[in-house]
């Protein structure tokens, strides 16, 4: 997905640290978090072992830039799913919903949570990484800005369907929470065995239909 890096001597100045985040999220993929070394990406991207620190204090800054890059491939995913639901069922964006037939509708919400456990199984090392610095205790600051933006966009698409009238009436950031406990919980089963792999797209579908009738109203 990234490109690899020229060698010593290639980068501008402010091109490094781009270039050196690319080199740990390939790392990430590779072999996860807790071998992505600041020793280890400088020698990737053909660089002196001190050249990161000139950029990112620790590995903790390094790695949550990375956590950063990897919100950024999600949203992408995300956006992906829903084009793809969306041209399949003729379902509106969010903001438009009252013209749309109540199953298009509910294929966004469908698309979204599908798409969350989809990207975590096929990327379990981005998952665990972003687990990490996003369902921890204290989320990384640095990653707010990230984060508010996709759970704008998650909560845009649950107002409008109970605007029109294809959700129940309720909080939509509760809604919200709950969707992303579901998705999240069915992804770390998955990842933990405890669902068999070679079916776990189709659990995951099932049971997201599942939640969507319970909170969707009759029509």
């Amino acid at each position: 997905m990234t490109e690899r890096p020229a060698g010593r001597g290639s980068y501008h100045h402010g091109a490094l640290p781009e270039a050196l985040v690319g080199v740990a999220f390939e790392l990430l993929d590779e072999v996860g978090q807790e071998q992505v070394t600041m020793r280890e990406v400088a020698r990737r991207a053909g660089v002196s072992a001190g050249a990161p620190f000139r950029h990112f204090a620790d590995r903790r800054a390094l790695l949550t830039a990375v956590a950063d890059r990897v919100l950024a491939d999600f949203e992408a995913w995300q956006r992906a799913e829903v084009a793809t639901a969306t041209e399949a069922t003729g379902a509106t964006g969010a903001g438009e919903a009252a013209g749309a037939g109540a199953g298009d509708r509910r294929a966004v919400l469908r698309a979204l949570g599908l798409g969350f456990v989809r990207y975590a199984v096929r990327h379990p090392h981005r998952f665990a990484l972003v687990r990490s610095r996003v369902f921890a205790p204290a989320p990384q600051p640095e990653l707010r800005e990230r984060l508010s933006g996709i759970d704008r966009a998650y909560t845009e698409v649950i107002v409008a369907d109970q605007a029109a009238g294809l959700l129940r009436p309720g909080d939509p950031e509760l809604v919200g929470f709950a969707g992303q406990a579901l998705v999240y919980g069915l992804a770390q089963m998955i990842l933990d065995g405890y669902l068999p792999a070679e079916k776990a797209e189709e659990v995951a579908a099932q049971v997201l239909d599942t939640f969507g009738r319970g909170i969707a109203n009759p029509r």
